[in-house]
């Protein structure tokens, strides 16, 4: 059984950065992908970006691509999500998510997620 728990959302204004993070407990962190979801007020949730275990893999949802950059440190089990130029449009609740495969359509593990509230 694999924990996660995310930090690091807030509010802030178009334009400006902020650094998720998602610390994992339960598990070996390195054999697992991991991803980052968002879901915005009635929509469903969107896939954000993914990396592999030992982090040969990565992608983006194409709103995001060239903003956003996903790492993972397995030294610390901790997963990370590095969101530069924010938008109105990024505003969701984000939450990381592990699975044992990379491509996985229905992920196992879940974090209780963190607000991300970006204000025009």
């Amino acid at each position: 059984q694999v924990q996660l728990v995310e930090s690091g959302g807030g509010l802030v204004h178009a334009g400006a950065s902020l650094r998720l993070s998602c610390t994992a407990s339960g598990g070996s962190f390195w054999l697992y992908a991991m991803a980052w979801f968002r879901q915005a007020p009635g929509t469903e949730r969107q896939l954000v970006a993914r990396i592999s275990g030992r982090s040969q893999y990565s992608n983006y949802a194409d709103s995001v691509k060239g903003r956003f950059t996903v790492s993972r440190d397995n030294a610390k089990n901790a997963l990370y999500l590095q969101m530069n130029n924010l938008k109105p449009e990024d505003t969701a609740i984000y939450y990381c998510a592990a699975d044992r495969n990379f491509l996985a359509t229905d992920w196992t593990y879940w974090g209780q997620g963190t607000q991300v509230t970006v204000s025009s």
